[in-house]
């Protein structure tokens, strides 16, 4: 019966987390599509570069809340480590790799942070981390690739002193690898120097990078 349970949630969640808010808040409140402006991508920055702080904010918190929601419900069901661990990478899949947008979509970092709190709550005392790496670098993509990375170190130094589920470990280090995956041509343009910083704008008339 947990399999059945299991794998009901399993669709639920990827079908709910491969929902573009970036490009639905784009077209519905300003008629603008995020894949042709900026870096492209459908998540929280490029919304800021484009559509402005308030858009940017409602993208984050539901590509937040679509990573939380579907583990929080597969722990209250009570379904084992290794199903709550699926559940939460397929959603971030889903959300990376969407079907309505023909398998393209964001990078995963907000979506797998709503994974992250939904097993970890402690981890979000990374994001003071992010913040400073951000704020002395102006660099989103460096401060999101330094974070999914300390966040998988962290918590297997806790599942080797037996306090965190190995099931859990390995959803947030598989997590992490698709958020850099993600992140590859950010980057490439990171050591080139060529990575946009935080504040450039990318109004609708730019042709993206």
């Amino acid at each position: 019966m947990e399999w059945i349970g299991g794998l009901a949630l399993l669709v639920a969640a990827y079908s709910v987390a491969a929902v573009p808010w970036g490009i639905v808040l784009g077209k519905y409140f300003s008629g603008i599509d995020l894949r042709s402006y900026g870096s492209k991508s459908i998540g929280t920055t490029n919304a800021l570069r484009v559509l402005g702080w308030r858009i940017s904010i409602a993208v984050f918190v539901l590509d937040f809340l679509k990573g939380l929601i579907p583990v929080v419900l597969a722990r209250s069901f009570g379904l084992s480590d290794w199903m709550v661990a699926l559940i939460g990478v397929v959603t971030v899949a889903g959300h990376c790799w969407s079907p309505y947008i023909r398998f393209k979509g964001g990078k995963g970092m907000a979506t797998g942070a709503g994974v992250g709190f939904g097993l970890f709550p402690w981890l979000l005392a990374l994001i003071p981390i992010m913040v400073i790496v951000v704020a002395l670098t102006k660099y989103v993509s460096l401060g999101s690739i330094l974070t999914s990375v300390l966040a998988s170190a962290l918590v297997l130094v806790i599942a080797i002193k037996g306090d965190a589920s190995w099931a859990f470990w390995i959803a947030i280090t598989g997590i992490s690898a698709i958020i850099l995956y993600k992140h590859r041509a950010n980057i490439q343009r990171l050591i080139k120097g060529t990575e946009n910083r935080l504040g450039q704008s990318a109004a609708p008339s730019t042709t993206g990078r």
